[in-house]
């Protein structure tokens, strides 16, 4: 997992509230054995609409989107953070997200920013009316600025934040104890064959 620590990029407005994973990946897509290549059908149905904010050519190459509120919601399937990080967001945000894929998107790493309505709303706004308006997002220092005298903070668990910034999706969590794990095994692979074997039964 890349790890997160500064991103400035220009900014992708979808001005849509209760945006469901369904609509983030269709389902018919999620018969894929790959984690890879969801990016080309990530709001698949939208896209048809030659108008949808991803077909514009002025919001090509942003890595940042910016939703309306209760943002993943709908089923728990992993695959809509797959969809949004394949195709290349790194930050969502929005005023609320739905807890597992709140989760899911963690895990893969992708960093989400819950701020207050009124704040996701102008930031809507500058997308939409502002030529290549972007944002910097600072992990490091929970700050998120604008071009144009934006500024805030936010907040994010710590454990999540210590992840993204060390690039730790589980298994890299857990290959932080390789080295004790291999000695675990070798103790209990020890003890159970030099242990003596119960007689078998006549």
């Amino acid at each position: 997992m890349k790890a997160f620590h500064t991103l400035t990029s220009k900014v992708v407005p979808l001005d849509r509230s209760n945006v469901d994973t369904d609509q983030i990946i269709p389902k018919q897509f999620l018969k894929r054995i790959e984690r890879t290549g969801y990016g080309d059908f990530l709001f698949f149905d939208w896209r048809k609409d030659a108008n949808f904010e991803l077909n514009q050519p002025r919001y090509q190459g942003g890595e940042i989107l910016v939703a309306g509120k209760n943002f993943g919601c709908g089923s728990s399937r992993e695959h809509a953070a797959w969809a949004l990080g394949d195709y290349g967001f790194r930050c969502v945000i929005s005023s609320s997200f739905a807890d597992i894929f709140h989760s899911n998107a963690g895990k893969n790493g992708i960093l989400l920013i819950t701020l207050p309505e009124e704040q996701v709303q102008m930031l809507l706004d500058r997308a939409a009316t502002n030529e290549n308006y972007t944002l910097t997002v600072s992990l490091e220092e929970n700050t998120l600025q604008d071009n144009d005298g934006f500024s805030t903070g936010f907040s994010i668990d710590p454990f999540r934040r210590y992840c993204l910034l060390e690039g730790l999706d589980d298994i890299g969590l857990t290959l932080r104890h390789a080295d004790a794990l291999d000695t675990f095994e070798q103790k209990h692979n020890a003890a159970f064959w030099l242990a003596p074997r119960p007689a078998a039964a006549l």
